[in-house]
């Protein structure tokens, strides 16, 4: 059997501009279930290790994004705190696509319109390699979590 052609996303090429080793890793896109649990189950890989990128607005910074693991929900003050707001909230559905580019189940923290702030879980410091959102539904980027805190410029952070 061939082996399926992975058209390059802009996510892989920013990836590649800035010499960063990644691996394209495409999926069965459930649209009745978007989640990273069920990415994960897809893959076959361990929840903890697939992360989801979630957009918030600071009362102080604007917007930020967050990278937590799969299962995980994000706590809201430990992401205000560590953003240096006073609170924060997810940005709404509706302004996911002109903030960040964007859809829901093909956000990554790479690439966005423009560079925010970026936090990304502890947890990924454990793992030589995390999955992440390369930008559309379908696939993921497998990236060593240190590659991926250097190309959006993020700082690790307990987040959940």
């Amino acid at each position: 059997m061939a082996k399926q052609k992975i058209s390059k996303t802009n996510v892989a090429r920013l990836l590649d501009r800035a010499g960063i080793a990644y691996e394209l890793v495409p999926y069965e896109v459930d649209e009745a279930d978007l989640s990273a649990v069920h990415v994960a189950a897809t893959l076959g890989e361990d929840v903890e290790q697939v992360f989801k990128t979630i957009v918030l607005h600071g009362d102080r910074s604007g917007h930020f994004v967050c990278v937590v693991p799969g299962d995980r929900e994000i706590d809201l003050k430990k992401a205000a705190r560590v953003s240096g707001n006073k609170k924060c909230e997810l940005l709404p559905m509706k302004e996911l696509l002109p903030v960040t580019g964007y859809i829901r189940g093909g956000c990554s923290p790479v690439g966005m319109k423009k560079p925010f702030p970026t936090y990304i879980h502890l947890t990924a410091q454990r793992f030589d390699t995390i999955y992440v959102s390369a930008g559309q539904r379908g696939l993921q980027v497998r990236i060593a979590p240190e590659a991926l805190a250097l190309t959006t410029r993020a700082r690790f952070a307990e987040l959940v």
